[in-house]
């Protein structure tokens, strides 16, 4: 007999509603769900996920370019990559292998790498290199490391390098002047920087950028008032004069007379500004600025215009200055021989301190400390240059003789070789002294008015017997030209007293002496060759910057020339 099947117990009803309801609520769930991420969490789950992949990054500002008189351009900024790295996610994400060979693209040992991330890995940016090649940023990009990325920044390069070095400075890495007119003009320079969002990936690579925040502003560009071509040749000649005299430095200034612009200033050991390696010490001062010295025989013509204003003496005047030696008080005044009875142009031409000093003890006391104070010495120029030194010139005239007589030949007091060049300037111009300035259209003080005319012109006459024969400077004349100056050789004050055997050699002047167009003063510190007299180791250098620059100028001459046994003046036929 066959079994029949045992039907299939029916699921009780209520198991069938509880099934049917949780079908029915499981869509409603979803959508409160969805409802609760969408609206009520919305804001927060936002924000967790930009801050996982939208950041906001830098966008830098190009600096100004700064421009020579001409616009040859000086200093500019060009755009460079630099490498760095989220450190938790490179130490996270990254191999062993991919480290190593990112460490060798960035010339880096791996294990500093590492243990830099390490001590950063808090952050979410650090820097691996700064400013590298465009190949090394390739590579770099195609090795694909985690949390490895570019940076774009701007680095400063120097098209003149070492020979404006000491007028522009430099700027650091991150683009802010460090010392010279980079410094001085940083504001003015530099940009703002601008801002953008971008869209980043697990790896932090930027995959796109969504919007921008803030557009960058450029900086504003610097004209100055140097003249790149007038600058290669005082910098080519006044290191050959450094070299030829084993000379532990030196400095020139150029300045045109009829505005007080600087042509040139350049300085000696120098630096380039695109080589960091050479921004050491004491390398980078503007030494025409910085330094100060006692200028010693180039201030005589000073005491001379003080002895002119005094009605007493003219430059026929003659004055005692045998035997070549004459005390004062306990101190001894020497000239380097007798020279004998000179006229007051006589000790000029032959740099008499003997005459200087009587001369000025002559005077009533005080009118010499009074020209000095009148030419700007002990004060700064005005030129606006960091680190610019106002040299020394006592308060009040001292009552002493033997210090009026040594202040009449130069000592007692310092002076940087700026403040020099502005004192002969004002000879230059026929007695007005000019605000000196490195930057074109600055709106400078007008010049101010410190000695007649009648006496700057007589000045000049004086002071081109130096440069003619039987002068102290006959290696600063200029074929074609009248050359008016004056040399200074000085000791250098040390501790205690001054050293014996070291010099300084100034030579300072103008030329064309009838009608001056340029000025320049230059020094050279401690020339240890041959000779150590200002003449020959201070001379050349002027005749050979001023030379040039006169006829880049075009600046008619003026010396007389001797034609068919008839002496006519340069330039004009009979």
């Amino acid at each position: 007999m066959k079994s029949r099947a045992k039907p299939l117990d029916t699921p009780p009803a209520w198991r069938r509603g509880l099934v049917l309801i949780l079908l029915l609520a499981l869509p409603l769930v979803l959508m409160g769900r969805a409802i609760s991420l969408q609206v009520l969490e919305g804001d927060f789950l936002q924000g967790q996920g930009d801050q996982r992949h939208l950041r906001v990054e830098s966008l830098p500002a190009h600096r100004g370019t700064i421009h020579d008189r001409h616009g040859e351009p000086l200093a500019i900024s060009a755009p460079v990559d630099s490498v760095w790295a989220d450190p938790g996610v490179t130490l996270a994400q990254a191999k062993p292998a991919q480290l190593q060979a990112l460490a060798g693209k960035l010339g880096l040992d791996v294990a500093s790498v590492r243990a830099d991330l390490e001590a950063r890995r808090a952050r979410e940016f650090s820097y691996l290199r700064r400013h590298v090649a465009p190949a090394v940023a390739e590579e770099v990009m195609a090795l694909a490391v985690p949390g490895v990325a570019l940076q774009r920044e701007y680095r400063r390069f120097y098209p003149a390098g070492e020979v404006t070095g000491h007028v522009l400075g430099f700027t650091d890495i991150d683009d802010r002047g460090q010392e010279g007119l980079e410094l001085a003009y940083n504001d003015w320079l530099s940009g703002e920087s601008g801002a953008k969002r971008v869209l980043r990936d697990r790896l932090g690579r930027n995959i796109e950028d969504v919007e921008r925040l803030r557009e960058p502003a450029p900086g504003h560009d610097l004209q100055l008032t140097i003249d790149k071509r007038l600058q290669y040749i005082a910098y080519r000649e006044l290191k050959a004069a450094v070299e030829r005299n084993d000379a532990l430095g030196g400095s020139v200034v150029l300045l045109d007379v009829d505005a007080g612009d600087i042509l040139a200033m350049v300085n000696q050991p120098s630096f380039n500004p695109n080589r960091r390696g050479d921004i050491t010490g004491g390398r980078y001062r503007n030494r025409t600025v910085t330094d100060i010295y006692e200028p010693g025989s180039v201030m005589k013509p000073f005491t001379i215009l003080a002895a002119l204003r005094s009605g007493r003496y003219t430059p026929e005047t003659p004055v005692a200055t045998e035997p070549g030696v004459m005390r004062v008080g306990t101190h001894t005044v020497r000239d380097v021989r007798n020279f004998g009875e000179l006229t007051v142009t006589g000790v000029l031409r032959k740099s008499s301190n003997v005459g200087a000093a009587r001369i000025a003890l002559d005077l009533d006391g005080g009118r010499v400390w009074q020209v000095f104070n009148e030419i700007g010495l002990g004060r700064p120029t005005g030129i606006s240059f960091p680190g610019e030194a106002a040299g020394f010139l006592s308060a009040m005239p001292s009552e002493r003789p033997v210090e009026q007589a040594t202040l009449a030949f130069g000592y007692g007091l310092s002076a940087t070789n700026l403040q020099l060049a502005r004192a002969y300037a004002a000879i230059a111009a026929d007695g007005l002294l000019p605000t000196p300035g490195l930057i074109a259209d600055s709106g400078r003080p007008a010049p101010a008015r410190v000695m007649s005319r009648d006496h700057a012109r007589q000045l000049r006459e004086m002071l081109t017997a130096v440069t003619r024969s039987g002068g102290t400077a006959t290696q600063a004349a200029i074929p074609g030209y009248q050359v008016a100056g004056k040399t200074g050789t000085s000791r250098k004050a040390v501790a205690g007293g001054y050293a014996e055997g070291r010099y300084i050699s100034t030579f300072a002047g103008m030329a064309p002496a009838t009608d001056p167009r340029f000025v320049a003063v230059v020094t050279i510190d401690e020339p240890r060759g041959d000779a150590y007299y200002a003449g020959p180791v201070a001379g050349p250098v002027f005749r050979a910057v001023v030379g040039d620059a006169l006829r880049l100028y075009n600046v008619t001459p003026d010396a007389p020339v001797e034609e068919e046994g008839v002496t006519v003046a340069q330039g004009v036929r009979p």
